[in-house]
């Protein structure tokens, strides 16, 4: 049997688990993760780049699969092309998501590494008093300011979240960083 050539009897025996797969047979979905669940992870991490929101993906995509298991067509491709698309997609389909574009962006100040590290013993980051000067913004552009510069938001993800024209997030923006950079002076 060349390299080529699939083996008959995986091929007996995928054909055996589809099958069971159709009945809804839970034990079968066992055997169904234990042979292809470690591959499929792989795949998913490979996309997603984080062990836990790959376990995630991957919890996900095993109930997909069993929830659109009657969709599969053999004659269209072997089980694992198929399981490996749904969780390729499920995959991508994450990473383009608000709520992990949200999840991985710079992380509030408060729980910044920079505030473990050793300051200069000359260094008094009370001098520098950028958050406390936000405070004398109105509370629109403080908002707005409090997003964008330490919440890590853009222009549109603030707009998206206050519910605000796009232009109007820039204007008030524009017009904070204004005072604040009299208030610097």
């Amino acid at each position: 049997m060349s390299a080529s050539t699939p083996d008959p009897v995986a091929l007996e025996s995928e054909v055996l688990l589809v099958q069971r797969l159709r009945d809804r047979d839970d034990a079968a979905m066992t055997i169904f993760y234990d042979k292809y669940s470690a591959a499929l992870y792989g795949v998913i991490l490979r996309v997603v780049k984080t062990e836990e929101v790959a376990e995630d993906v991957l919890q996900e995509a095993m109930v997909k699969i069993w929830q659109s298991f009657p969709s599969y067509d053999a004659s269209k491709g072997r089980l694992f092309t198929w399981v490996m698309n749904v969780c390729r997609n499920l995959a991508i389909d994450k990473i383009r998501s608000r709520q992990y574009r949200v999840g991985n962006r710079t992380q509030p100040i408060e729980d910044s590494a920079v505030l473990r590290l050793a300051a200069e013993p000359s260094f008094r980051p009370e001098h520098i008093g950028l958050q406390d000067m936000t405070k004398q913004l109105n509370p629109d552009q403080r908002q707005i300011v409090d997003l964008l510069y330490f919440g890590g938001f853009t222009q549109s993800e603030v707009a998206e979240e206050l519910n605000l024209p796009l232009g109007t997030v820039k204007t008030r923006a524009r017009a904070a960083i204004k005072v604040l950079s009299k208030l610097i002076r």
